[in-house]
């Protein structure tokens, strides 16, 4: 398998107090379905896996994930696991524009480039966060290869191929709305553009001015294309690992989301609904990522928030009764409540904060 490529780059970010800054390495290698590039933070730590994380359509690894690994309440996380930030072909910065008549890979075959990378890396195991067509990626990938995957956070994640429905009202849409409107209204809620912030407007000029808009056509073009999933709770097609799900309010996937939580293991699905979760709701997608990672045994000893030592003693004292504590939990995010709730010992519980 050969390095096509491998630069070193200092991420700009704020540096916190005594904090050096972080070295990347950007590799590319060849895989069965194309050149994949991908960026390397940190080293590997003993007995941990690797953080990876694969971005949605209309964006990069940077402009998807900076806003969370630059969080400040992150940068605990982060120097506790070496990540892996995927781009997907023809995403990366100065990425050259594909030929014409170039057969883009599926969301299968990206999938299927994962191996490559952490065969060049030799990782065994894996923690993925992915967004939108990225949590689709990761998560055919865990259903391929489930023994490298240790836990998955899945942002937006629409499991289930387009209808003939679905596809009526792309190609309706298609013929009044650029591809980077279009990639908006996946990316967006309508009532979030309707508002037309600076968020919306930062990346509309993002996607819009993009030099390889073609190439992102491409990429969104497979999202299009994808094949259903398939979940089945209880049965043969399902993800084996902990989950946490992750939805926007209002977001365009909101349903799908909800609907791919009915599909998965309750005991091991975990249900987070914030605003955008990355752009506007960084601090609670860190804070609910961290009690994620301490449910999987991971980071015991970090220090937690209000909400954190709540939902741990109520867990606590819920274990005292039955002598065992489940792993289910679904959270439930709302900026108009500071309210604690927990069902019977073995059901979901809702959080509101």
């Amino acid at each position: 398998m050969a390095e096509l490529r491998e630069v070193q780059i200092t991420e700009e970010k704020p540096l916190l107090p005594g904090q050096t800054p972080e070295v990347a390495k950007t590799h590319s290698v060849e895989t069965p379905y194309g050149s994949v590039t991908f960026t390397v933070y940190g080293t590997p730590k003993p007995k941990r896996p690797a953080i990876l994380t694969y971005h949605d359509v209309g964006l990069n690894y940077k402009s998807c994930f900076q806003p969370l690994f630059q969080f400040a309440d992150m940068q605990e996380i982060i120097q506790n696991f070496v990540r892996v930030h995927v781009d997907a072909p023809g995403m990366e910065e100065g990425a050259p524009v594909f030929p014409l008549g170039y057969q883009y890979p599926s969301l299968d075959q990206l999938a299927d480039m994962i191996p490559c990378i952490l065969q060049y890396l030799n990782f065994s195991t894996i923690i993925g966060i992915g967004v939108g067509a990225g949590a689709y990626v990761l998560s055919r990938y865990a259903l391929t290869h489930p023994d490298t995957v240790e836990g998955l956070v899945l942002i937006n994640i629409d499991p289930n191929a387009k209808g003939w429905m679905d596809w009526a009202a792309h190609k309706l849409t298609g013929l009044t709305s650029s591809i980077s409107e279009m990639i908006l209204g996946h990316l967006f809620s309508q009532e979030e553009l309707s508002g037309n912030s600076e968020l919306i407007q930062k990346y509309r000029n993002i996607i819009a001015h993009a030099p390889n808009l073609d190439n992102i056509e491409l990429y969104w073009n497979s999202y299009n294309n994808r094949r259903d999933l398939n979940f089945v709770r209880g049965g043969d097609t399902t993800l084996k690992c902990p989950v946490m799900l992750v939805v926007g309010d209002q977001a365009p996937h909101e349903d799908a989301v909800v609907e791919c939580n009915s599909k998965l293991d309750p005991t091991q699905t975990s249900f987070l609904k914030v605003s955008n979760p990355i752009p506007h709701s960084p601090g609670k997608l860190t804070e609910a990522f961290k009690y994620f990672l301490q449910g999987m045994g991971y980071m015991a000893s970090s220090c937690m928030t209000r909400l954190s030592r709540s939902r741990t003693a109520s867990l606590t004292s819920a274990a005292s009764i039955d002598g065992n504590r489940s792993r289910s939990r679904t959270l439930s995010q709302s900026s108009e409540s500071g309210t604690l709730s927990s069902g019977p010992p073995g059901h979901t519980m809702e959080v509101s904060c």
